[in-house]
Parts: structure tokens; sequence; C-alpha cells
């Protein structure tokens, strides 16, 4: 039996309002990228043009508001997700006083405006002002795309969003009341409580609950509906504490920030949800509320529509100027600062829906507000576009070629530990580095089968998924070999490998040792760097890792190298760094910190003696990871022979890694002085270590 489809305008078929949407999303950035507009403003501008104000070809029905809303509160998870937590606490000072400057700028020159320009009452001025002083993350997508999420204004900006929505979207409910005649005592108190409760469950109650589910699940469906659910979750209570959703989504972000690798599937899953789907269809619904015949009604509405938007570019812009003069940004990050923090979208709708409902704004007021919403979101899309791209180009982010020479081997034998050692590659990696990574299993020649064969290129093919989950390239090798010691070196000399990740053997009939003879064989034969290591937990779980350093360590040649991996773990794991180590090299370390911050805490460990009392102290949901070094080297300690037995004694439920440095050149004629202070320059030059090129 056939089905008609209704064709007539507007669309109401599901099935066709779907196939529009995604035909926009594909098309719409093709078309208007080629004319050097932003994406996001060719969606609102489609919007604009199928909706009820243009061609009518689609409703702004409840089903678009659904979707538009959860594309709203996924942008600011997003925001809250992948900032950096690092310099987000650094610059909290920054995110509070940008945060006021956003706010109270507005607020004071749109009640000026409201009264003398538009002739409002005061009550009506005000509310029209905290519309002027909110602000949406509009332009997040476009930063985060082009590399420039993490810079320390972006940080500010986001922080200082969260703050000026609450104190706007507060004014909108205490005006709202006032008109109502109902702010009393008892309504500051149970507005206050609710914050309050609102606050310390989703910062506090949340990250216990993810570390909880994510050591329970590891299936990466579930993961990531747990995620969706904690989204709307903060987006709900949010609006239980009588607050506006979106800055339950943030919080939400924020405290899901250090369980969600920012290199992992999870995390490319939860972008690319957001990037091709929720975000592209809220731009969409926004563009929905644009109709051009308010260029047009009369003189009355182009003058409050000129006014409301030169007063909002007007307020932001001096917000975000007084913040670069104060802490010395540059005019980039000026730039990224205005164009975040001046697009009016959700909230500014949020405050003229209830206004115009009450009474307290005209349609004029309403007119005039979509004129807003279209011409600051192109001038915000424009600015943001143009800052990220400039900040992007000086900090070589934007053509990262990562370490060329930086090759990572992933010997993979077992099933069961294979997913944490591609996971910890992805984390410790540059992130320009996204097709050097090699996932090898040898086939004993004697032992050759059909069925070991098929097991082998299995496991080689989990360990590629998991890669192109995070969008890196897992190369997989089988090789065949008499010997499984002699088939990775095989490997490691022909593609020249620069880190092993190892996990550690599982004892059947030879070895007794606690690292296993083929660990300890590549120990003694190759040169790479290597890491042993052993998930009880996943990655993402831990809170805090403990690196003790041994002392001279920075006078090898290899310290550039492997601190740069951990500086990656840090920063890409969410977890805090607690380093154990010496005065002189805490001074390198503390100098790395100020350039490149992660969140890491630094203690003087002068005897290595105290390794073992040290060892005791770490706790539920942290890391144990100790810098080795190989026999007769400078920073060789004798009671680094005692550590893999004390481990194996005492940490069975731990995860744990020892990083054994590379620690000799190539060359022939190398001679074994690792006592050159030439050798930590990498490190001193923060050109030679970073996020995406890492010291050779």
């Amino acid at each position: 039996m056939l089905l008609a489809l209704d064709l007539s305008l507007p669309i109401t078929n599901p099935t066709v309002q779907f196939l529009i949407l995604f035909v926009i999303v594909l098309f719409a950035p093709i078309l208007f990228n080629k004319i050097r507009i932003p994406s996001l403003i060719g969606l609102i501008i489609a919007g604009a043009v199928i909706g009820p104000y243009g061609i009518g070809l689609m409703l702004r029905d409840s089903n678009m508001i659904m979707l538009g809303n959860a594309g709203l509160l996924y942008i600011m998870f997003l925001a809250g997700i992948e900032i950096d937590v690092a310099e987000f606490k650094k610059n909290s000072s920054k995110s509070l006083i940008f945060g006021m400057l956003t706010f109270s700028i507005p607020m004071i020159i749109g009640t000026l405006a409201g009264l003398y320009l538009l002739n409002l009452s005061l009550i009506s001025s005000i509310l029209l002002a905290s519309m002027f002083a909110s602000h949406t993350l509009v332009a997040y997508p476009i930063i985060s795309k082009l590399g420039a999420g993490k810079n320390r204004a972006v940080t500010v900006a986001v922080g200082g969003t969260m703050i000026t929505d609450t104190l706007s979207l507060s004014v909108l409910a205490i005006i709202i009341s006032m008109n109502e005649g109902q702010v009393t005592s008892a309504f500051w108190t149970q507005m206050t409580l609710s914050l309050i409760v609102f606050s310390l469950v989703v910062v506090f109650l949340f990250p216990v609950i993810g570390r909880w589910f994510f050591k329970k699940f590891q299936d990466s469906t579930s993961q990531f509906i747990f995620v969706m659910t904690m989204i709307f979750l903060g987006g709900f209570l949010a609006e239980l504490a009588g607050i506006e959703a979106i800055i339950g989504a943030f919080l939400a972000g924020l405290s899901m920030n250090r369980l969600i690798p920012h290199v992992s599937s999870l995390m490319n899953r939860i972008g690319f949800v957001g990037n091709a789907i929720f975000i592209p269809i809220f731009l969409i619904s926004v563009g929905m509320l644009i109709d051009y015949h308010a260029f047009i009604t009369g003189v009355e509405t182009l003058k409050v529509a000129v006014v409301m938007t030169s007063v909002a570019i007007l307020a932001k812009f001096l917000a975000a100027w007084a913040t670069q003069k104060i802490y010395g940004y540059s005019k980039a990050e000026r730039m990224l600062i205005f164009g975040l923090s001046n697009a009016q979208a959700a909230a500014t709708l949020a405050a003229i829906m209830v206004g115009h409902r009450v009474g307290l704004l005209d349609d004029s007021i309403l007119n005039g507000t979509i004129v807003m919403i279209l011409v600051t979101c192109t001038i915000a899309s424009f600015r943001a576009q143009k800052g990220a791209v400039e900040v992007s180009l000086s900090e070589e982010l934007v053509k990262e070629e990562g370490n060329p020479d930086e090759r990572i081997l992933i010997p993979v034998a077992n099933k069961d530990t294979l997913r944490d050692l591609v996971d910890l590659s992805l984390i410790i990696k540059s992130k320009g580095n996204i097709n050097n990574l090699y996932a090898l299993n040898i086939i004993k020649s004697n032992e050759s089968t059909s069925e070991t064969e098929k097991v082998s290129e299995k496991l080689l093919e989990e360990a590629v998924m998991l890669g192109a989950a995070a969008d890196t390239i897992v190369q997989p090798l089988q090789r065949y070999d008499m010997n499984v010691l002699n088939g990775i070196l095989g490997i490691v000399k022909k593609y020249t490998i620069t880190d092993i990740v190892m996990g550690l053997h599982i004892k059947q009939e030879i070895s007794e040792s606690f690292l296993g003879n083929l660990v300890e064989g590549v120990l003694n034969k190759c040169q790479s760097t290597l890491f042993v290591y052993k998930a009880i937990q996943p990655l993402g779980t831990i809170k805090r890792r403990l690196v003790v350093i041994p002392p001279n360590a920075d006078k090898e040649v290899g310290f550039s190298r492997w601190l740069s991996r951990i500086w990656n773990l840090g920063r890409n794991s969410g977890g805090k760094l607690s380093f154990y180590t010496t005065g002189e090299i805490l001074d390198t370390l503390r100098y790395v910190y100020k350039i490149h911050p992660i969140d890491a805490d630094f203690n003087e460990l002068s005897d290595w003696k105290e390794l073992v009392r040290l060892a005791k102290e770490i706790g539920r949901n942290e890391e144990l990871v100790i810098v080795m070094s190989r026999q007769r080297k400078i920073s060789y300690h004798p009671v680094m022979q005692n550590i893999p037995d004390y481990i194996n004694k005492h940490f069975k439920n731990t995860n744990f890694m020892l990083l054994y440095p590379v620690q000799s050149t190539p060359l022939e004629d190398y001679h074994n002085d690792m006592t050159n202070a030439s050798l930590i320059t990498p490190v001193r030059n923060p050109e030679g270590f970073g996020e995406s090129t890492l010291p050779s």
C-alpha cells in the first residue's frame, strides 16, 4: 500500500523535514565557504529562507524548537568539556573580571539606551539591558575547528560567558518576579539555596557518577549515551534551580572534562555528533526566527533595531577591549573574545519572549531583537574566524606537522590489554602525528596456522578501529619470526621506531621475572623510549598520577622526548600530575609549566630511598609513573632493580607505568657523556616543546 506524501507548504511530514534539514547541513557550508562566508552564517541564512518568514517550507514547531535547544546545550557542553582545565584555573580570576565587565557595561549602556533613546520604563530598560549582557557561544565551533579552542583568551571568554549569562538570566527572573509582586525574602532564600544545591550536585556528584560508569562499562555506545544523558540532566537540574539549562550543560561539561581524554574515540564521537547534527540544526532554528519584514515594517521598528544592534555591539566590544588592555592580550585575542561574546541568541531569546509575554516589551522590541540576533551572529562569526586564524597561525596550530621523527610501536598479543595500550599511545603522541602509530603482532613461524593468523588479523583490525575512532591511522603490521623479540627489533629498525608501548607479559612457561624476558630483551637490545604499562581501570578515570623522576634524568639525551610524552598525558587525559624529583629538575619542570600550563604540582624528592614510602601514599583512582634508567647510565639508581618486584607485590590493583627513556643516540661515535647542559635546551626553548611539535 502506497502512502501519499503531502508536499504542500509548510512541510509537515517528518521524513521530508529531516531530508530538508540534512540537505541544508550538507550543502550550505559547502556553498558559503566558496564565497568566503562562515558556514555558521550560511546555516542561519538557510534557516531564514526555509522558515515561516521566508518561503515557509518549514515551521519552527515544537520538534524544531526541541532539536534547536538540544544543539544549544551541546554547544555549551562542548565548551565545558574541551576547555583546558589548567588554563581555566589559571585564568579563573580573569574570567571573573571579564564576566563582570561583559555584564556590567551592557547593563549600564543598555539601561540608559532604554530610558533615553527608546523611552521605556526603568524596569523595562533593565530587562532590555539584561538581553545585551547575555550572549551565546555561537562562534565557538568555528574557533574549535580552527584549533584555537584552548587559547587563553578563549578560556577567559568561555568562563566569562557562564558568569554573565547566569547574572543576566538572574536579572530576568528577578524583574519578572518584581513585575508580579513576588520578590520576597522567601524568593531570595529559595533562589540562593537552589543555586547552591544545583552547583554542588553537578560539580561534585557528576564526576563521581561518571568515574563509576566509565569503570564499569567500557562499551563505546553505552559511554556515549551516558554522556548525552549527563548533558540533558545538567540542563534539567539547572531549570529546577531556576536558571537557564545552558548553565547546567556547561557545568556538566566542565565536571566531565577530566573523565574523557581529549584524544580518544569517545571525545571524537561527542564532537562529531555535535558538529554534524545538533549544532547545525540549532543554527537553522535560529535562522527561522529572522523576519526580513522587520526591516521594512516602519520607521519605529527600524529605529529600535538600529539602537539595539548598536548598543549590543558597542557594549560587548568595550568589554573585550577593556579585557585586552587589562591583561595585555593581542589584537587577535581581543577578536576572539569579542567574537565569542557578541553573538546574541539563546539567552536573548529567552529574555525577549518572557518580557513580551508579560507586557514589559512591545512588538517593536521583539522585531528589533530578531534583527539584532542576525547582525550580531554575523559579525561575531567573522571576527571569531579572523581572530582564530591569526592566533592559530601564531601558535603554529593550524598547520600541525608534529614531529616527523615520532613513530610509536604497539606490540599486541593479548586482546584484554589491546585497548589500554592503544589508548595510552593516542594520549602521549603529538597532536600532529596522525599516521605514525604501528600495531604489531608477531606469529611464531613454527606455530603458524590458519587459526593463529585469524586471531592475529582480528587483533590488528581492532587496533586499527580504535585508532580510526580517534581520527588516527594505526598501521597494522603482521610479522612471522621464530623469535618474538627478534621480530620486534626488526620492526624497530625497519620503521625507525622512537617509542614502544608494551603491556606486562602474561606468565606462561619461561619467565618468572616481573617484566618478563620479552620486555627485558627489548630494554637490553633497543634504544627506543619504552613505556611498560599496566591498566587496572580506564585511563580517563585516573584522578592523579605520581610521576617519580630520578636525579640527573635531565642530563640524559632522551629527557625532552619522554617529558613531552608525559606532558601530553597530563594535558590530554585530564588527570593531575604530581612530580617528585630533585630541585634542579623541578626548576626545569616549572619553566615548562609556565609556558605550557597543565594541572600539576611539584614536590622535592632528593633521596630515592624514600621512594618506597612515597609509593605507599598512592590512593584510589591514582596511578604510579616511575621514570627508570638502564644500568650504567648517569640517572641509574640501585633502588631501581627492586622497583618491579616491589610494584608487583604492593600494587597489583593499581595503574602503573614504568618509563625507560632513550639514553643513547644511534650514532656509533656518540660518547656516553650525559652531563652536557645543552641537552635540555629543547625543553627550555618553548618552540621545542609543546602539544604539536615535540623535541627530537
